[in-house]
């Protein structure tokens, strides 16, 4: 197996692809989220069918109580507040990848040898004798290492940004057509 292969292999376009529709994903779960705080912030029951599907009931029960008076109710919107939406940005990818591959041979051969001669009389009998002695001593060794380590690092940057212009817009006129007048200490509405 060759080092470049194996940068090959890398599922580089896979990983962009999974964090893009992650991304995505996430955007549109936090978008929802938002809308649902927005409800929510407007006085308004949110209900949840089996499904997770959400829904805003008519009436408006969540509301501050402000004053003494029983009119002294009003939503978070009515009092300034406004949702929180956020957008990812930046966002980077990054892998890291260290391929080695060694090869080692190594190849021995010994062999010693000898001889003996012995020769010997005793009274009127002698004796020759001779010996050779041979030793091998072979060896091989092969060694082959490969490793591969690898890392991946994904990072993205999530950042609140205003809400909608056009969300804030309706809401203003919802604001105004459903929700009484204020009025303000002096007698004006």
């Amino acid at each position: 197996m060759s080092i470049g292969q194996d940068l090959l292999n890398v599922p580089f376009p896979e990983m962009v692809k999974s964090m893009g529709v992650g991304i995505a994903q996430a955007q549109y779960e936090l978008d929802l989220t938002s809308m649902k705080i927005a409800r929510l912030m407007g006085g308004y029951d949110i209900e949840e069918d089996e499904n997770g599907n959400s829904s805003t009931t008519g009436e408006r029960t969540n509301l501050v109580k402000i004053g003494p008076k029983e009119d002294d109710e009003y939503s978070l919107l009515e009092l300034g507040f406004t949702p929180t939406f956020y957008q990812f940005v930046d966002t980077l990818i990054e892998v890291k990848m260290s391929i080695s591959m060694s090869r080692e041979t190594t190849r021995a051969k010994k062999i010693k040898s000898g001889q003996v001669n012995m020769s010997g009389k005793l009274g009127f009998f002698s004796a020759k004798a001779s010996v050779n002695a041979s030793s091998v001593s072979a060896s091989f060794s092969s060694k082959y290492q490969y490793s591969a380590e690898g890392s991946s690092l994904m990072r993205t940057k999530l950042v609140t940004v205003p809400p909608p212009p056009m969300l804030e817009e309706r809401i203003r006129q919802i604001l105004d057509r459903d929700v009484k007048p204020v009025i303000k200490p002096d007698g004006e509405a």
